[in-house]
């Protein structure tokens, strides 16, 4: 078994922004996984692959780097809030859960603190019939917190509410900054099981490509199959 955080309530504080004018913007685009959703879930995009508004997904899909978008300017305390973050930033979003809607049990492939990716939610609206579970564990997330969630995990919410529910999403990379920013965090942790065939699959690619790095983290991983097979 290894052990791995499922969530964490992280201290970094999100200025106030103006819920009016993040509900009044007309650049809303409806999120693209529709599969996995029911009822409104619309995104406004202020750092994307590109640069580009009008680009909603998380990912680079093809394009080199990140950059924030024209719709960032709108937001001076997003943006003050992005400076402060002192490592490598993703994407930053403006996700909108309509009352009402459902987003079902999903899982974002390899997103998740010990894969090298953070994804951290700020609440800025809520209401307390905002159901949000990791892992089936009900989290709780309040307007000027900041959570990390294991994307990587189950997890799902719902709005029962009679309004809209609004997170700012940053998606960011692992460095030693935010490392020890978790490490003072407040961490639920979960043991999942490690799977041995796919772990030794990885460690040969890793071993190919004959490098001090990857032979590093072949050892790694070497290493937590034998304590996995000791217990």
């Amino acid at each position: 078994m290894d052990n791995i955080i499922a969530y964490a309530k992280i201290d970094i504080a999100l200025p106030q922004i103006d819920d009016v004018l993040l509900l009044l913007n007309n650049n809303w685009k409806p999120h693209y996984n529709t599969r996995d959703y029911e009822g409104g879930w619309d995104v406004l995009s202020l750092r994307s692959p590109s640069g580009d508004q009008d680009s909603i997904y998380a990912e680079l899909n093809g394009h080199s780097h990140f950059a924030d978008t024209p719709l960032m300017g709108n937001f001076p305390a997003i943006k003050q809030l992005v400076d402060t973050l002192q490592c490598p930033i993703h994407s930053v979003r403006l996700l909108n859960l309509k009352a009402g809607a459902i987003i079902h049990q999903h899982r974002d492939h390899e997103l998740a603190f010990e894969k090298g990716e953070a994804r951290l939610h700020f609440p800025i609206v809520t209401n307390e019939r905002v159901e949000f579970f990791v892992n089936d564990t009900r989290v709780i997330m309040l307007p000027g917190q900041c959570w990390y969630i294991n994307a990587n995990l189950p997890h799902r919410v719902a709005n029962h509410g009679n309004t809209d529910r609004i997170h700012l999403v940053i998606d960011c990379t692992v460095n030693d900054w935010l490392r020890a920013v978790f490490e003072a965090s407040e961490k639920t942790t979960v043991a999942v099981p490690i799977d041995v065939v796919q772990t030794l699959g990885v460690i040969a690619q890793l071993r190919l490509h004959q490098t001090e790095t990857s032979d590093k983290l072949a050892d790694e991983l070497e290493l937590q199959l034998k304590t996995h097979n000791d217990d």
